[in-house]
């Protein structure tokens, strides 16, 4: 298996949404968005499937170790061989990567947030570096673009934390803020236990309506700061935001019953909505 084909098969794999809005790329963008998603599956796969924190976190450290080897013109694993081709062209640097390995150290290191400013650090780094990334190669000609890039991979994680919170507090985590939580008279143990009668209640409700307010402001203020000169160019990005916050909308119409499954789109669905993005541009 070639590295080329090794990174299309963990991105084809994830099921993930970006996926569906890679389809659409021109090849060179392709393969190199579809190189970088690999590298950030792989990373945050160390986290989410290793049991062992020690172990996770020896992963972690010889993925830095992999990173400045590739940057140094020794690339070994598959994933940065595919991705080191495409590193000058879209301006994706050693700093980028380790930003996200940093972002994923993190969940070894902590499990709760105290506020939100600490969750947006969190957020600055798995999503908001991705997102700055992955807008240098769809193409960009203005650097207001990348602060749409950040808004934008705010919102979409913002959405990820209210979609796994069952699935986040199976392994222990809850990245709803501590002092949201308190906000809204919400227990951790009531999340922790995943279950009615203890999760789903009126002040949990109030508590999600609150969080998904939030993302779905995220998603405005990232869509007004596009520059109309980046829209054509961007449109991946517009692919995954709608698909991400379709998602956010089935979950706030079911009335937010994340602590016992996982909500998620049909892949048809989301390759629906891709489409659709591309044909309107929006």
């Amino acid at each position: 298996m070639t590295p080329q084909q090794y990174v299309q098969d963990k991105a084809a794999k994830s099921g993930s949404s970006f996926y569906y809005a890679f389809l659409f790329l021109p090849p060179p963008r392709r393969a190199a968005i579809t190189a970088f998603y690999a590298f950030c599956r792989e990373v945050d796969d160390v986290v989410d499937e290793v049991q062992d924190p020690g172990v996770a976190a020896t992963k972690l450290a010889w993925w830095r170790k992999e990173v400045a080897s590739a940057f140094a013109g020794q690339a070994s694993h598959p994933v940065m061989q595919a991705l080191m081709p495409q590193t000058a062209e879209f301006g994706i640097r050693a700093e980028h990567l380790n930003a996200v390995i940093e972002g994923c150290q993190m969940d070894l290191e902590q499990s709760r947030y105290l506020d939100y400013p600490g969750l947006q650090r969190y957020c600055h780094l798995v999503a908001g570096i991705v997102g700055e990334v992955a807008a240098s190669i769809f193409g960009r000609s203005s650097d207001q673009t990348l602060q749409y890039a950040h808004r934008l991979g705010l919102a979409m994680q913002l959405t990820n934390i209210i979609r796994d919170v069952g699935d986040d507090a199976r392994r222990g985590r809850i990245y709803l803020p501590i002092s949201e939580l308190q906000q809204f008279d919400v227990k951790a143990h009531e999340l922790l236990k995943r279950n009615a009668p203890w999760g789903y209640s009126e002040r949990f409700t109030a508590l999600m309506r609150f969080q998904s307010e939030r993302a779905h402001r995220c998603y405005d203020e990232a869509f007004a700061l596009l520059p109309d000169a980046d829209r054509v160019t961007q449109k991946p990005g517009l692919m995954m935001a709608n698909i991400y916050r379709t998602l956010l909308r089935e979950i706030e119409a079911g009335g937010f019953q994340v602590l016992h499954q996982r909500v998620s789109l049909t892949p048809i669905r989301k390759l629906w909505i891709a489409a659709r993005t591309h044909w309107k541009g929006r």
